[in-house]
């Protein structure tokens, strides 16, 4: 039997989520749980290689079972009686035969999280970052807009990719600021949807568009940068805490 799982996990003591050799990994986890459940290997397969310290609030496995065949609903508890706290299956499915969490995948949403305060909310420290320096909104969406269409993405991805094409369609950037209740403070929520994304590239976009929303950057940088691929036209890598993983698209 062919399942789909939706997970949420807290990124902040995982080392991403592809298996790892002796490193603590979502993807390892689950496959531990899995293996446990079925009494043999079974293999994982990921929406998305998310990195250390990224989080996910839908993040979408497949994965086969055969001597083993359960409800969807005692799989989900199984799933959650064995993994650890920072990593829940909120959803479990049979799915299509030929389903493939990976490679059905038409697109993804993250959203990154900055706490626009003097002070960081504890409630936030894990999951946002703290930027206590004046950001203009303004400044920031009209950056935004160069990042749509599709592009040649090197400016903006790791030197290491191992991507066979650095091209990505962006569909669809969302600047957003409200006033967190829980936090007491702003929260800037910046939500990117493309097509796919190259390792760094969600990181790299809000490390550029925020150096662009405090003044030290130009906005028409990024456009320079997505046309020569020069790295150093684009900003720094945002930390990894900020970013989640919000919705994957079939």
């Amino acid at each position: 039997m062919n399942y789909r799982v939706t997970l949420q996990y807290d990124g902040t003591d995982f080392h991403g989520w592809q298996i790892q050799e002796g490193r603590r990994t979502v993807q390892g986890e689950l496959t531990r749980v899995l293996t446990l459940l079925e009494g043999e290997p079974v293999v994982v397969h990921g929406a998305g290689r998310t990195d250390a310290g990224v989080h996910a609030e839908a993040q979408v496995a497949s994965f086969r079972l055969t001597k083993r065949v359960i409800t969807p609903v005692k799989l989900r508890g199984a799933l959650n009686g064995n993994l650890a706290w920072d990593v829940r299956a909120i959803a479990v499915e049979e799915a299509p035969e030929d389903f493939h969490a990976r490679f059905s995948a038409r697109g993804k949403t993250y959203v990154y999280r900055v706490f626009n305060e003097p002070f960081i909310s504890p409630f936030w420290r894990r999951y946002a970052l703290h930027e206590a320096r004046s950001i203009d909104l303004e400044r920031l969406r009209r950056a935004s807009r160069a990042l749509l269409g599709e592009h040649d993405w090197t400016a903006f991805s790791a030197a290491e990719s191992d991507a066979r094409s650095r091209v990505r369609a962006v569909t669809a950037v969302n600047v957003a600021a409200r006033w967190c209740v829980r936090g007491h403070g702003r929260l800037i929520e910046i939500e990117i949807t493309a097509e796919g994304f190259l390792r760094y590239m969600a990181r790299s976009i809000v490390g550029t568009l925020l150096e662009i929303a405090r003044g030290e950057r130009e906005v028409e940088s990024i456009a320079l940068a997505l046309r020569t691929g020069d790295r150093r036209l684009a900003g720094a890598t945002a930390p990894a805490h900020g970013l989640t993983l919000v919705r994957v698209h079939y």
